[in-house]
């Protein structure tokens, strides 16, 4: 695994996915090493006045080939919109890679990747290196989102395996939330792991599902996080064994040692 280190990496693209979401690619100096999926980064934001902390960002993928790292950047506030308006060629301070990524299934396991938002990301990247591996596991993708224009990268997910999406006012695939689906609402016994990433109200439920079906669950947290190190203790959330730093101890966390 590759350790933790601060490097100025250079935009190679920004795509505008919709509205609110882009894609940049950036490009390190030196050589990558192996980096989880699950794992994230910490970037600065120099050209907002407002925006004082690092910002993090969950790792979207990673090309070893091309010697670069994806974010998926949704637009909310100063920081984040400086981010999204970078051009080709800029530089950015990025602090990589931080964190804790998800355990791997067995061989032959059926899986379901449950996210919701930005959440996505650190799914689609875990999606992608399982097919990579070869480890013949069965992906199974739920996506939710409030209308069809917030679903996104579902293109992506099925070509790692079977996928499914909500939406809250019903313009696709199930009408409500990923709990309405009978994925996750019918079926969970069928899958032997479940991971989630996205609003921390969607973990719980989805966690609460899959400790009812007793069955493995992962969740990445999304915390504030402004150091990545353990030392500012902005992100600490209560477990079995104590407070624990989500930016050190995860950000993902096996539900059962989870106070939730």
């Amino acid at each position: 695994m590759m350790n933790k280190t601060v490097q100025n990496l250079r935009v190679l693209s920004n795509i505008q996915l919709n509205r609110d979401h882009h894609l940049l690619e950036l490009q390190a100096p030196v050589k990558l090493e192996q980096i989880a999926p699950g794992q994230f980064v910490n970037v600065r934001v120099e050209k907002s006045q407002s925006t004082f902390l690092r910002r993090p960002f969950s790792i979207y993928g990673v090309d070893y080939e091309k010697n670069t790292i994806s974010l998926f950047i949704k637009d909310v506030g100063p920081g984040s919109h400086v981010l999204t308006s970078t051009t080709e060629g800029e530089e950015v301070d990025v602090v990589f890679p931080l964190g804790n990524g998800f355990s791997y299934p067995e061989k032959n396991e059926r899986i379901l990747l449950v996210g919701g938002g930005f959440g996505i990301a650190p799914l689609l990247f875990f999606a992608r290196e399982l097919k990579k591996r070869n480890l013949d596991v069965d992906i199974h993708a739920l996506v939710g989102a409030r209308t069809s224009d917030d679903l996104m990268e579902l293109d992506s997910f099925a070509q790692c395996g079977e996928v499914y999406s909500t939406t809250e006012d019903g313009t696709q695939g199930v009408k409500g939330r990923v709990t309405d689906h009978p994925a996750l609402k019918e079926s969970l016994q069928k899958f032997d792991r479940v991971y989630s990433c996205g609003p921390e109200r969607m973990m719980e439920a989805v966690a609460a599902k899959a400790a009812e079906a007793d069955v493995f669950c992962e969740v990445s947290l999304e915390n504030t996080m402004a150091c990545g190190f353990g030392v500012c203790l902005c992100c600490v959330t209560d477990t079995t064994s104590g407070h624990q730093c989500v930016c050190t101890d995860g950000p993902v966390f096996n539900i059962k040692d989870l106070k939730w």
